[in-house]
């Protein structure tokens, strides 16, 4: 059996609602607005009076992937999701499977209605496609944001720190080590790195805390328990500005003059993890609640699926095809031969680029990033330690963070990976620096769609025009204009979950990077998240 929902009291109706065949939507008693997924209150007027409210059932794909990758035991691939927009209200979609369909022909703009499937005391919304024309209409329509919030005065938190020591650990597929062995291996460098001792650390803060599914070592707890450093300060957990919203949060606890020294960590096992769970014979069970509950019963498991949906519409509505994902693809793995530490590190040409697997289109093999075995550590100091510091400081320029859509990955920007284009155009609104300052981009590479998203959104090139720009990745490589992840990011490097953006960034501006180095980089700009809330900085050598 597919993976049901749990029926809750706010989500209930909406799960049996199509029992009698009739889809139904939150609305609003007061403004009529229509609502998904269903919230207290309305967001338009605020009015906490609702009810579900019967709609036609019938909607347009605004988004489509065909998932090829086996994720879960009863759901055998290939199989359809799509995002369809209904008739009533374009800007409510629902994240669903197409049924009764040839997964080849399935596209934007196709016309469908639902049609209900019942497990169990849940009826399930999917869609089939009718006999009717293609929708023409711009149902998504290009990004509208509002202006970022204006700085309240000259005074930038992100001026009162450096960046005074990195380190990491070891880095592998299925490491069989445990997560927070490598945690503190990371943790020992940075703080090395730094010239410091553990005595003179005085906050901790990581991202995601104590998660699981190989994402974590344990959190602060693990980690002080370990070290014992007694910290004045400490922050850990999910909710931040993308994993490098540990950094942010580090920033602000010395610009309040909480700390002095803070030791930031994000440790990934994943690789090993996934090990573990199958020799144990470990696996999921019970409903699915919360933002899982809208995708994982159609079988979409993996942001490989949801941000698949964006890159359609991207690439429907720009004319864009796999040459510009390819472009990413390539150039990381070759960076990555320069690259000790790297993964994967073998020559991949555009053939075998082509020829590999797909996992859900547009994305094949080599679209998607690493799991790995890794940690990461970050040293966020006072800005006036830089002097001495054995190494060049590295200061925060700015650091964008601002949300300016809706925090949802079917929701809300369905042109771009969402959150970042909020995020990128907060970044610049505080520093008089432009897009043609920076010197080398580190950009999330979950998956190639990822890096292109990051690049229109910090303005490099218009919305659409990442293909032509990229010159087929000379513009990217390491001479050209903007050299993209050095390291090989993600995709070839391995999946260090945005601290790796972050280490990397600060070997380039000390001039470290050895056969990789971007010759004379002084300004980096880092962009970690992956669909999460993000963020994105620039960081510059202290002399610069």
């Amino acid at each position: 059996m597919r993976p049901l929902p749990a029926l809750t009291p706010g989500t209930e109706w909406f799960w049996k609602s199509g029992e009698d065949g009739r889809l139904r939507i939150q609305g609003c008693d007061d403004c009529g607005t229509l609502v998904h997924p269903p919230v207290p209150v309305c967001p338009s007027c605020r009015s906490p009076s609702w009810a579900p409210t019967e709609v036609s059932g019938r909607g347009t794909v605004v988004g489509v992937t065909v998932n090829a990758q086996q994720w879960h035991p009863h759901l055998a691939p290939p199989y359809v999701i799509a995002a369809v927009a209904i008739d009533e209200s374009p800007d409510v979609r629902l994240t669903t499977n197409l049924v009764n369909c040839d997964p080849e022909r399935v596209r934007v703009g196709q016309r469908v209605q639902v049609l209900f499937e019942q497990h169990d005391d849940v009826w399930l919304p999917l869609f089939e496609p009718v006999d009717e024309p293609d929708n023409p209409a711009d149902l998504v329509g290009e990004p509208r944001l509002s202006a970022p919030r204006q700085p309240l005065s000259t005074r930038r938190y992100e001026h009162d720190s450096v960046i005074s020591g990195i380190g990491r650990s070891r880095i592998g597929r299925r490491l069989m080590v445990d997560p927070l062995s490598l945690t503190v291996e990371a943790c020992r460098e940075a703080v090395a790195d730094a010239g410091l001792t553990f005595d003179d650390i005085d906050g901790l803060a990581t991202y995601p805390g104590a998660a699981g599914m190989g994402m974590s070592e344990g959190g602060i707890a693990a980690v002080e328990e370990a070290l014992r450093i007694r910290p004045t300060w400490f922050n850990g957990g999910l909710d931040t500005p993308g994993q490098a919203g540990a950094l942010v949060a580090a920033m602000l606890a010395v610009s309040a003059g909480l700390c002095r020294h803070v030791l930031c960590f994000r440790t990934v096992w994943e690789s090993t993890y996934r090990q573990l769970r199958f020799q144990l014979g470990g696996g999921g069970g019970g409903r699915v609640t919360g933002d899982m509950q809208w995708r994982m019963p159609y079988g979409a498991f993996s942001a490989a699926n949801w941000i698949a949906l964006q890159a359609s519409q991207y690439m429907h509505r720009y004319k864009a095809d796999r040459d510009m994902l390819a472009a990413i693809a390539l150039n990381g793995r070759a960076n990555a031969a320069r690259n000790p530490q790297a993964i994967y590190r073998a020559p991949l040409t555009r053939d075998d680029y082509y020829s590999a697997r797909m996992i859900s289109s547009p994305f094949g093999l080599y679209d998607c990033d690493v799991p790995c075995d890794g940690a990461v550590a970050v040293v966020i100091s006072a800005a006036e330690t830089a002097a001495d510091l054995p190494r060049p400081a590295i200061r925060v320029v700015a650091a964008g963070t601002q949300i300016l859509e809706r925090v949802s990955w079917d929701q809300g920007t369905f042109t771009h990976e969402p959150l970042v284009l909020g995020q990128a155009a907060h970044l610049w609104s505080r520093t008089d620096l432009t897009p043609a300052d920076v010197d080398v981009a580190l950009l999330y590479d979950g998956f190639t769609f990822n890096a292109i998203s990051w690049i229109e959104a910090l303005g490099f090139c218009g919305h659409g025009e990442a293909q032509d720009w990229l010159d087929k990745g000379r513009r990217i490589a390491l001479d050209g204009d903007l050299p993209l992840n050095p390291h090989g990011g993600q995709l070839s490097e391995g999946r260090l979950h945005g601290f790796g953006f972050v280490y990397e960034a600060v070997t380039q501006l000390r001039h470290e990077a050895g056969e990789r180095q971007v010759a004379g980089a002084r300004t980096a700009v880092v962009s970690t998240g992956g669909g999460a809330p993000s963020s994105a900085f620039l960081f510059q050598r202290a002399d610069a």
